[in-house]
């Protein structure tokens, strides 16, 4: 006898239209889920402790991904199949991989921040741009960032855009959410981090701190909006205003690129036994 054709789920489920309505920063408030897409962050979910809630997937995806569905499984998920519609009805993307996840919030509170005592940690102040967020939590958790601190005017973590842009390192490392940046500030040099604001017109030059040797200590990078930067407020709050030097014809670099280069100078800086010394020096 052939097997059953697994069942599909309905898109007028009552699931599926609750997964439809986190598309809303207002829905995935209440509810405290967000949704992710894809193989990578659905992986990615499924092995981060008591995250994952509930897998779309459609009859392609399951064979293709089975493994994932597998960890899904395994994690405690309940595994859904649905139809392409369905996956399409849910997903915020034009091009959806036939997986789905809803997963609960997993914001770290400011405190417990804190209370690592980290090393090196990146501020994001009024960032507005949900890919741009993303990416720059993808950069802190490549250069070995161990937190990173969304202030109380930037976007939404949970924004899809966001959760997409991460790929997958919003599992990585705790993210503080809705703190004001006078809060982060005053928290994070109370536990000995050193306030680095980025900005293009900063009085340090990024090269020149390092050949001084003076980032080798606890970090904290402030980064600003992505069309006005820092306001004269916030950079009055840091120890130090730095820029990255433009050696070529550019104008300037785009938020998350500037943050990947402060981030990867102090990431070096603080692996050296003595900081970062120009090659020249004897």
């Amino acid at each position: 006898m052939a097997p059953a054709t697994p069942e599909l789920i309905s898109p007028r489920s009552s699931r599926v239209l609750a997964a439809r309505r986190l598309a809303k920063r207002n829905f995935r408030g209440k509810e405290r889920l967000f949704l992710a897409e894809g193989p990578q962050a659905v992986r990615e979910a499924a092995g981060h402790a008591d995250t994952l809630v509930d897998l779309f997937a459609t009859l392609d995806a399951a064979e293709r991904y089975a493994d994932i569905v597998g960890e899904a499984r395994a994690a405690g998920a309940r595994v859904h199949l649905a139809d392409e519609q369905v996956i399409a009805d849910i997903s915020t993307t034009v091009t959806p991989q036939g997986l789905v996840g809803i997963c609960r919030f997993l914001d770290t509170p400011f405190e417990d921040v804190l209370a690592a005592r980290p090393r090196l940690v990146a501020v994001l102040a009024n960032v507005r741009d949900p890919g741009n967020a993303g990416t720059v939590l993808r950069c802190a958790d490549a250069a070995g960032a161990e937190a990173v601190v969304l202030t109380d005017a930037s976007v939404d973590l949970y924004n899809p855009k966001a959760v997409r842009a991460s790929v997958g390192s919003l599992f990585h490392l705790p993210v503080a959410v809705s703190v004001p940046v006078e809060d982060a500030v005053e928290g994070l040099r109370s536990v000995g981090v050193r306030i680095l604001a980025a900005d293009g017109a900063g009085a340090h030059d990024l090269d020149e701190e390092l050949d001084k040797g003076t980032m080798g200590g606890p970090t904290a990078w402030v980064f600003g909006n992505e069309a006005w930067g820092l306001p004269e407020e916030t950079r009055a709050l840091a120890d130090a205003v730095v820029r990255v030097p433009i050696h070529g014809k550019a104008e300037s670099l785009n938020l998350a690129t500037a943050a990947a280069v402060c981030l990867y100078a102090s990431a070096r800086a603080q692996r050296a036994s003595t900081g970062c010394r120009t090659v020249t020096e004897s």
